[in-house]
Formats: C-alpha cells, sequence, structure tokens
C-alpha cells in the first residue's frame, strides 16, 4: 500500500515536471513573437549593480527612446550609491524636457562579493521571496539587466509570469564591458534562458553563438 502510494505520488512529480519543462521551452520560443514596443509603450523592470554596473546600466538606458517608460529600476537593499546614480539621471532627463516616469525598488543581494555557494542559495531564494511579488505586482513588458547576481531571482521571477500564463516579459541580457572571454556567472545563467543576450567582443561571441554581438554598446 505504501509502496503503491509512493510510486503514485513519484509519478505525479515527474509529470508535474515534465509539464513545466514544456511550458518553460514553449514560452521561451514565444520570445522571437513578443513586441512590447508595437502596443505603445514598453514598460521596463531595469536591474542596477553596483560600482560599473550601475554606470553601464544608466549609460544603456540612456540611449534607450521615451518609449521605454515608464522606468522600475530594483538595486540590492545593501547598495548605498546607486540610488543616488539613478535619481540624478533622471533628473537630468526631466531638465531636457522629458517627463521623468520611474519608480526605485529594493530587494535582498542575491549574493555578496566573495560570498560562498552554499550560502549564496539560501540568499538568492531570499531575494527570490522578494522578487516575486514584486514583479508580479510590477508586471514589466521587459526586464533588462547587464550581470548583477540580483538580477537572477528577477528574472526567474519574469519567467514565472510566462509559464503562469500572467504575461509575456521579454528578458534582455546586456553582458558587462569588462567580460572579453569569459561569461559572468549570471551571464552563463541567463544564457540559456534570456531572449536577446548581448555581448560587447567578438571572441565571446565566436564562444556562444546565441549571443548578439553588435560591437560596443555602453
Amino acid at each position: 500500500m505504501f509502496v503503491s502510494a509512493f510510486c503514485a505520488l513519484l509519478c505525479g512529480a515527474f509529470l508535474a515536471v515534465m509539464l513545466l519543462i514544456l511550458r518553460l521551452i514553449t514560452v521561451l520560443r514565444a520570445g522571437a513573437e513578443c513586441k512590447p514596443a508595437k502596443q505603445g509603450s514598453v514598460c521596463v523592470l531595469i536591474v542596477v549593480g553596483s560600482g560599473g554596473h550601475t554606470t553601464e546600466i544608466i549609460r544603456l538606458i540612456g540611449s534607450l527612446s521615451q518609449t521605454y517608460t515608464p522606468r522600475h529600476y530594483v538595486i540590492a537593499d545593501t547598495d548605498k550609491m546607486s540610488e543616488d546614480k539613478i535619481r540624478t539621471f533622471e533628473a537630468s532627463k526631466e531638465k531636457s524636457g522629458t517627463q521623468a516616469q520611474f519608480t526605485i525598488h529594493r530587494i535582498p543581494r542575491s549574493r555578496e562579493v566573495r560570498q560562498s555557494w552554499s550560502s549564496s542559495m539560501l540568499s538568492t531564494l531570499n531575494a527570490l521571496l522578494y522578487s516575486l511579488p514584486l514583479v508580479f505586482r510590477l508586471r514589466p513588458d521587459m526586464v533588462l539587466c547587464n550581470g548583477p547576481g540580483t538580477c537572477i531571482p528577477l528574472c526567474a521571477a519574469g519567467l514565472l509570469l510566462g509559464i503562469l500564463g500572467l504575461k509575456r516579459v521579454l528578458l534582455v541580457y546586456v553582458e558587462s564591458i569588462c567580460r572579453v572571454e569569459s561569461l559572468s556567472l549570471s551571464g552563463k545563467i541567463l544564457y540559456h534562458f534570456a531572449d536577446y543576450f548581448f555581448v560587447q567582443w567578438k571572441p565571446l561571441q565566436n564562444k556562444y553563438p546565441k549571443s548578439i554581438y553588435i560591437g560596443r554598446i555602453v
């Protein structure tokens, strides 16, 4: 009796996992057909790291048209400088006559510098608990990121929106200019899930054929 119940439970779990995988594949394949800009403005969630990541992502946002609005910035709760840089950037856009439509949100950092892998798993799961309600509430058309570990739980939440059939969220990843011959850990993970994966050096594009190389972006 116990063995039969266990086998039934195991089969049910296997079937659920297979259905989840099939649904994920369907969502990822539909990415090329998803063109949110055709419907007007694009609500974009921007994952902001710290230091060089912040500088690069702000330069990237500065090159985008006003179609990409509102902008929802997400930073780690231990980041003390990025919020000031974001507000300075948005203030400069407002001075140029562009109406600023942005919000800033904080979630726990997924991984600190030199943090052990075992504790990183726990901190990433903790960040995911904060990312899920945030992404489900904002329902962005696109998630834009460039490498900070914080982007992993946010992209996972965006994928889940699509898996559940609530909204197809485009995942756009731009690898840091510092990455010349190898991807960052975030890049190695999101290479398999991002709808558009940009690299800024030709050697990387040769190694990762799915990536897109159009020269230096930031």
